[in-house]
C-alpha cells in the first residue's frame, strides 16, 4: 500500500510533530514520548487518554476544552509504554488526581495499570475507565470484556467536561463509567487498512464479501456474508444494537456513524439517513446526530454506528461546550454539579 510518509518507524512520532505544528498554541510534547498535553493544565482531575497511534483523530485529537487534558499514543496499532504514560500524566496533573480512558485492549490495560501503579506509589490518586462499547466483542453477561471502538467518543466528552465542571475524582469517575456503561456501538467492513511500512491489509475478504462487527484492527465479527445494501447493513446493525440495550419510545439518544478511513462521505450519509428511520420508527429521540471519521483503521472500508443512551446527569455534561481539534460542539453549561 503506498502511503504519503517518510520513514515506516517514524510515522507515529511525525504524526505528533504535525499535530504541534498545527495546534502547538494550545499544546505542547510530552518529552520522550508520543504524547502531548494542554500548554495550562486546568486546576481540576486531569483527564488522561491514550492508545497506539493509527487510529486518528482518537487518541490522538481527543483533547481540549470538554476533552482529555492529556493524551499519550504508542507506535501504530500498538499500546504506549508505562514510563511514558507516567510522564504524560505528570504533565497535567494538578493534586485532584487523574482519570485514566482508553480502548479495553490488553496491551493498553496491562501498560496504563502499570502507570497507574506507580502514580499511586507517587501519592496521585487514579481511577481508570476502560471504553468497552463494542457489543459484537463479547455477550453481554460478559460487557466488561469488550474492545472500545468509536463509541469512546461519547465517554471521552463527557468524562472530560465532568472534570472541567469541577468534580472530584471519585465523580468524575463515576460518570464517565456511567457514559461508558450507555454506549453501545457495532461495525462493520469489506476491506481492511494497512500498516505504515507493511504490504499486506491487517485483514482480508472474499470479493464481495463484508463482516458486520469486525474490530478496528481486524479482530472477528459476528457475521460474515455477501455484501448488503446500505439500507441492509443499517437495519441488522440497528437491530443488533438495539437488541443489546432495548429501548423505550421518547428514549433520547446520541448518535455517531463512524467512518474507519477510506469510506467517503457519501456513502456515511446514506448510512446515517437509515439510521434516522430507524431511531424515528423506533419513536426516539435524537439529541445529537454525529458523521464523520471519529475513529478510523487506516484506510479500512467500512463504518461503524455508536449510540449513547442519555439521561439527566450524562446530558448535563454532554451538553457542555467542548472543542477538540476535529470537533466543536455543546450547548450550555451545566447551571449545577450533579454528583454520580
Amino acid at each position: 500500500m503506498t502511503k504519503f510518509i517518510n520513514d515506516a518507524d517514524r510515522v507515529a512520532a511525525e504524526t505528533v510533530e504535525g499535530f504541534l505544528a498545527v495546534h502547538g498554541a494550545e499544546f505542547v510534547a510530552v518529552p520522550g514520548t508520543y504524547g502531548v498535553a494542554k500548554r495550562v493544565p486546568g486546576d481540576k482531575v486531569a483527564v488522561v487518554s491514550g492508545g497506539g497511534s493509527g487510529h486518528e483523530p482518537v487518541w490522538l485529537e481527543y483533547i481540549g476544552t470538554g476533552f482529555a487534558d492529556a493524551v499519550c499514543q504508542g507506535d501504530v496499532f500498538a499500546a504506549p509504554p508505562p514510563n511514558a504514560i507516567v510522564a504524560t500524566a505528570r504533565a497535567v496533573e494538578r493534586g485532584h488526581g487523574v482519570l485514566f480512558v482508553y480502548g479495553n485492549y490488553a496491551g493498553d490495560a496491562l501498560n496504563f495499570d502499570m502507570a497507574a501503579e506507580e502514580l499511586q506509589a507517587a501519592g496521585i490518586p487514579v481511577r481508570t475507565v476502560r471504553i468497552t462499547d463494542d457489543l459484537a466483542a463479547a455477550p453481554a453477561e460478559r460487557a466488561d470484556e469488550r474492545r472500545g471502538i468509536a463509541g469512546g467518543f461519547f465517554t471521552s466528552r463527557i468524562a472530560g467536561s465532568a472534570a472541567e465542571a469541577g468534580l472530584d475524582l471519585e465523580a468524575v469517575y463515576a460518570v464517565a463509567a456511567r457514559a461508558n456503561a450507555a454506549t453501545r456501538s457495532i461495525g462493520v467492513a469489506s476491506a481492511g487498512g494497512t500498516i505504515p511500512g507493511g504490504h499486506e491489509p491487517t485483514f482480508t475478504l472474499p470479493d464481495g464479501q463484508m463482516e458486520i462487527g469486525l474490530g478496528m484492527h481486524g479482530e472477528p465479527g459476528v457475521r460474515r456474508g455477501p455484501m448488503l445494501t446500505a439500507d441492509e447493513a443499517a437495519d441488522q446493525m440497528m437491530a443488533y444494537l438495539v437488541d443489546d440495550h432495548p429501548v423505550d419510545a421518547g428514549e433520547r439518544v446520541c448518535v455517531l456513524v463512524n467512518g474507519l478511513g477510506a469510506t467517503t462521505r457519501a456513502e456515511l450519509y446514506i448510512i446515517a439517513r437509515r439510521v434516522r428511520h430507524n431511531l424515528d420508527a423506533r419513536g426516539l429521540h435524537v439529541h445529537d446526530f454525529h458523521l464523520g471519521n471519529y475513529a478510523t483503521s487506516q484506510e479500512m472500508h467500512g463504518f461503524s454506528i455508536s449510540v449513547l443512551h442519555l439521561d439527566a446527569q450524562l446530558q448535563r455534561y454532554y451538553d457542555m461546550p467542548a472543542r477538540a481539534s476535529f470537533f466543536i460542539g455543546g450547548q450550555a453549561a451545566p447551571a449545577e454539579v450533579v454528583r454520580a
